[in-house]
């Protein structure tokens, strides 16, 4: 008896073990199911997509009244023993770069005349407030695939310093070649006219606005390509874009930059890529937001953080209309993988990964953000995915392996 008994639970125990298998071999092929059909369904990319995660601060605009506490970061303290004159000086010649009534009238007429060119069949715009000897490769490459996806598009870049004679030297090889690329001193007073960016920029000037540690040219670019967009319309890129198709008959669109786990809600949009109409009144909402909880001490909390802010505030309602793009029409790479886009894949691992992220990015993505805050020191490899992006949509082509 003791043997049966035995065998009998040895048998319960091996049908046991089989069912966990069976059950755990389902789960394991469902999910790779799922994971492949999400994968291999292209047409999902370019769906709207909604919000779920709601971001942590919600939108000043909308209360009615400020703690004493978010005043005092709003406003500069001095006195007498601190070295903010140095600062303010600062300050003031960078915004200087952007006012005046001589350039008004020029900036208004480059302006018009570029808006206004029916022979352009999609209107890009950038903006570039460094030197104009920091202008390199990386940005030059940028230019390319714009004019390779795009022939007969046209390319404004909004700076005081590419508008010169370096700055023409630097974009002289496009105009040669017939391209139509212009860089303007931007008239940031004009743009802001009418709106609540009018009131920052004038605290900001005076004083009475903490600009925060973050680089103001970063906070400056921030709110000149919403300005612009609102007063002209058209496509805004980040100078570190690699554009892969035409961006024709795309309007009223932002990126977001991640998913939750399902895969289908966004949890974070980005600036990088903005695509609006003039007047767009989801522009108007961004710099209403940006004006009044403007804070200079946080990379990032008046540009992706802030188009995150205001679309999940402003989400369902009938005023806006706006679509959210999928990671991959525009990041298809996050900031931390990117490293590996540019250098030659070392294990069939990592060989495997960039070949399918490639053959995915054919059918999705429109184009490639290159997160230079973390990619500028990494050299573009020979034999790399980014050397082979870079060859199959540039067309001055001279690629090198500077990270410059």
């Amino acid at each position: 008896m003791d043997i049966e008994k035995r065998v009998t639970d040895q048998r319960r125990l091996n049908q046991s073990s089989l069912f966990t298998f069976s059950f755990l071999t389902l789960i394991a092929v469902t999910t790779l199911v799922l994971m492949s059909n999400f994968s291999m369904q292209p047409q999902r990319d370019f769906k709207e997509i909604k919000r779920v995660i709601p971001q942590h601060l919600p939108l000043s605009s909308e209360k009615e009244s400020k703690s004493k506490q978010e005043e005092k970061t709003q406003v500069v303290m001095t006195s007498p023993n601190t070295n903010i004159t140095t600062v303010n000086k600062k300050i003031l010649a960078l915004i200087e770069m952007f006012s005046g009534d001589n350039l008004s009238d020029k900036f208004q007429r480059k302006a018009n005349e570029f808006t206004g060119d029916i022979g352009c069949e999609v209107k890009f715009v950038m903006t570039w407030i460094s030197s104009a000897d920091l202008f390199g490769k990386r940005e030059v490459l940028a230019i390319e695939s714009v004019f390779k996806s795009h022939p007969h598009g046209c390319l404004m870049i909004l700076s005081a310093t590419m508008d010169s004679p370096q700055g023409y030297t630097t974009l002289k090889p496009f105009l040669d070649r017939g391209y139509k690329v212009v860089a303007v001193t931007p008239d940031l007073p004009f743009l802001l006219k009418g709106t609540a960016g009018e009131t920052w920029l004038e605290e900001i000037r005076s004083g009475r606005r903490d600009p925060g540690k973050i680089p103001l040219a970063q906070n400056l670019s921030n709110i000149m390509r919403l300005a612009y967009l609102y007063k002209y319309g058209g496509v805004y890129l980040d100078t570190d874009m690699i554009l892969l198709k035409s961006f024709k008959g795309l309007n009223n669109m932002i990126g977001a930059q991640t998913l939750d786990p399902s895969y289908t809600n966004w949890t974070r949009l980005n600036n990088a890529v903005l695509i609006f109409d003039k007047n767009h009144p989801l522009l108007l909402k961004f710099i209403e937001e940006f004006a009044q909880t403007f804070n200079g001490n946080v990379w990032g909390y008046n540009g992706p953080y802030l188009v995150s802010r205001v679309a999940k505030a402003v989400e369902g309602s009938s005023e806006y209309n706006f679509t959210v793009m999928r990671p991959s029409a525009f990041y298809p790479v996050n900031w931390i993988e990117i490293e590996k886009f540019f250098k030659v894949p070392k294990t069939e691992k990592e060989s495997k990964w960039v070949n399918v992220k490639l053959l995915q990015m054919q059918s999705r993505s429109y184009g490639l953000h290159l997160w230079n805050k973390f990619s500028r020191k990494f050299e573009i490899e020979q034999g790399s995915a980014m050397w082979r992006l870079v060859s199959e949509n540039c067309i001055i082509c001279q690629i090198g392996s500077s990270s410059s």
